[in-house]
């Protein structure tokens, strides 16, 4: 069959992504759909936010600097970040000059998120721990794979190099069968979960629904009224749920005058300059969010919504974001050990993206996800609920989003739905964090990494066929297995 011109655009560009090297890649941008303007790179100053915008041609002058150092270059405990009584100067990571989120400094920075910010647990309870038992396997790290756009194969172990991968996990029938830490990140660790965490408050929020503790067809401002006027003033819970809404914002992190900024700062999740004149808090800028367009159109992926989400369950619990984790999952899951929330000025949780957590935690929760919302034997989410989410949303929605790498694909409840045949859904936020689950496979893949880019569509080409490798050698030698084991 004929390959169509935008089919040939996309190849095009998912070639051009995964030969580029370095600064490069932004020409790869240049033709880029919206949604996927989005890169962090390593600042050449000590200016926050650490986000450079370039034309074709500046991007053309950069194309002949470095590529930024590899995995193993960039080791954060090679490279000695923040050891020493002081550590020298040199060495030293700070928030407010913008050096947590430079690279390599930024592979240290994920891991020790709340030496830099303020912070608020996430008790785990006091119930046991959900067993995970070990069959480690040792055939994972040679299994290959071609990455998209590409024409030689590469091995599942050299793609862990490549994402910069800080931890990984994979569970196979509620086994872990591989888990390797590297960098700054160690198995007791906690890791930054970044847009990771949109996934636990849509969950939540499917939570509700399912028993009619939330309704989804409900304008926002029946829970929270202080967004009248607003930009999501009349939208339902279900459109911002699933980022259907027509709000004039864009999830562009690399435009210096871009409303994301603003939205950053607020959240505190970049450091504010002196004399800034920006909302000073999550809910301050949420309601100067002003309306482009009709809602429940198209899909546009932008972070404020789950802030608003967020809000809604608090005002419809009682609850903020952090007390409902807690009391609905995180001290029912089983997990090993506390998460944790960054806050902003006000002292609210970010809910788009600022949850902490221990890897093992995190695939643990997909663990339940692919168990129809069940672990250790406890129906931790409602089964409809989780039904809800795997059946995805519009994929003629989502289709308009620009997103190349994931053809087919639509969002429900802050989920990735693939609608592909191993029923894959995911968990995915920028710099590699993500929690893969595939039903058909029984298995399941939760990875931390810190990746000096942020875009997810950098690291796709050699993350999602590499999962689906894994899953299909899975698959092939349980069906090779002796019958009984």
């Amino acid at each position: 069959m004929a390959e169509s011109e935008p089919q040939r655009r996309e190849r095009g560009f998912i070639r051009r992504i995964t030969s580029c090297r370095g600064l490069a890649c932004m020409l790869a941008f240049a033709s880029a759909p919206p949604a996927l303007v989005p890169l962090s790179v390593a600042s050449p100053s000590a200016m926050p936010p650490v986000f450079l915008v370039m034309s074709a041609s500046t991007a053309a002058s950069a194309a002949v600097a470095d590529a930024p150092p590899d995995a193993r270059a960039s080791d954060p405990v090679a490279l000695g970040w923040m050891v020493g009584t002081p550590p020298p100067p040199e060495r030293q990571i700070r928030w407010q000059d913008g050096s947590y989120y430079r690279f390599p400094q930024l592979r240290w920075s994920l891991s020790h998120w709340r030496e830099l910010v303020p912070t608020r647990a996430v008790s785990r309870g006091s119930g046991a721990v959900a067993s995970l038992p070990r069959a480690p396997r040792d055939d994972l790290d040679a299994v290959s794979f071609v990455p998209l756009g590409a024409d030689r194969p590469m091995t599942w172990a050299e793609s862990l190099a490549a994402n910069y991968t800080d931890g990984i996990v994979v569970l196979h029938r509620g086994r872990i069968v591989y888990e390797k830490y590297s960098g700054a990140l160690a198995p007791e660790g906690q890791h930054l979960a970044m847009s990771v965490t949109k996934s636990f408050v849509g969950t939540l929020a499917a939570m509700l629904v399912a028993e009619g503790k939330l309704d989804p067809d409900a304008p926002v401002t029946r829970y929270v009224p202080e967004l009248v006027g607003s930009g999501f003033g009349d939208a339902t819970v279900e459109q911002v749920a699933d980022m259907t809404t027509a709000i004039d914002f864009v999830e562009n992190y690399a435009e210096p005058g871009s409303s994301f900024l603003d939205y950053a700062r607020a959240s505190g999740l970049m450091p504010r300059p002196p004399g800034d004149a920006a909302p000073a808090s999550t809910a301050d800028f949420l309601r100067t969010v002003g309306r482009q367009g009709g809602h429940g159109e198209v899909f546009r992926y932008r972070s404020p919504n789950t802030d608003v989400l967020a809000w809604i369950l608090a005002r419809a619990t009682g609850q903020p974001i952090d007390a409902l984790l807690q009391q609905r999952l995180w001290s029912r899951l089983g997990a090993e050990a506390d998460a944790y929330f960054s806050l902003d000025a006000s002292g609210v949780p970010a809910a788009a993206g600022g949850l902490n957590l221990r890897l093992r935690d995190l695939v643990r929760f997909g663990e339940t996800m692919r168990l129809d919302g069940r672990l250790d034997g406890r129906q931790v989410v409602p089964a409809a609920a989780v039904a809800a989410i795997r059946r995805g949303g519009s994929a003629a929605r989502f289709a308009g989003a620009g997103y190349p790498t994931l053809p087919g694909w639509s969002y429900r409840y802050q989920w990735w739905v693939s609608h592909d045949p191993h029923g894959v859904f995911m968990a995915r936020g920028v710099h590699g964090q993500a929690i893969y689950v595939d039903p058909k496979a029984e298995m399941v893949i939760a990875r931390f990494a810190s990746h000096p880019l942020a875009g997810n569509v950098l690291l796709d080409p050699t993350s999602l066929p590499a999962y689906r490798a894994v899953a299909q050698h899975l698959l092939q030698s349980a069906a090779a297995a002796p019958a009984g084991r």
